[in-house]
């Protein structure tokens, strides 16, 4: 009879090659153990007063499925460490490690680009907006051009009589003056 035998059951395989399960904890049970018993059986170690309140590893994983909390000896609940969600999703484990991965090789995955590449690409911006209003500027027709020019034309003569019609005005406010001036002596 051959056997094999796991962490919790031991298959047996017998001459029918039928397997048998037989539990291992029934043959040896399960201690419980209080925080003296585990002092007393270490004996010679140091233990601080820490651990008496930490839970030992062998029943940490239980404490994840079972929704009872586990309590001291004056009823305070024991503390433990909360699972951390980013362990347990494998997706984001990998996508971090694909990042690190192209970070050392030099790849740019992120489309983060660097200070001169973005000034870079503002100027052919501008270059390429200029040449386009260039363009629609040749594709008028002559006669809104020449219509534009006259508009303009208008506009600064109209500018340049008013100046003129100003600084007239304060010539001949100034030759009045002088002429009294001149006249009474």
């Amino acid at each position: 009879m051959s056997s094999v035998s796991c962490c919790c059951f031991r298959k047996s395989k017998d001459v029918k090659n039928v397997y048998v399960v037989q539990e291992l904890t029934k043959e040896h049970p399960v201690k419980n153990y209080t925080v003296e018993e585990f002092k007393s059986k270490l004996g010679s170690k140091e233990i601080g007063s820490d651990t008496t309140t930490m839970i030992p590893e062998s029943q940490k994983s239980s404490l994840h499925s079972s929704a009872q909390p586990h309590l001291t000896e004056e009823g305070l609940i024991i503390p433990r460490k909360p699972p951390n969600p980013n362990l347990e999703n494998t997706e984001r484990q990998n996508l971090h490690r694909e990042l690190l991965f192209n970070q050392k090789i030099g790849k740019n995955v992120l489309n983060q680009k660097s200070e001169l590449q973005r000034a870079l690409e503002k100027h052919k911006d501008n270059v390429a907006k200029k040449e386009f209003e260039h363009h629609l500027s040749l594709q008028t027709h002559e006669l809104d051009k020449a219509l534009a020019d006259r508009v303009k034309r208008r506009q600064g003569a109209v500018v340049v009589e008013n100046d003129d019609k100003v600084l007239s005005k304060e010539f001949l406010e100034a030759r009045a003056k002088l002429r009294t001036r001149t006249e009474s002596k």
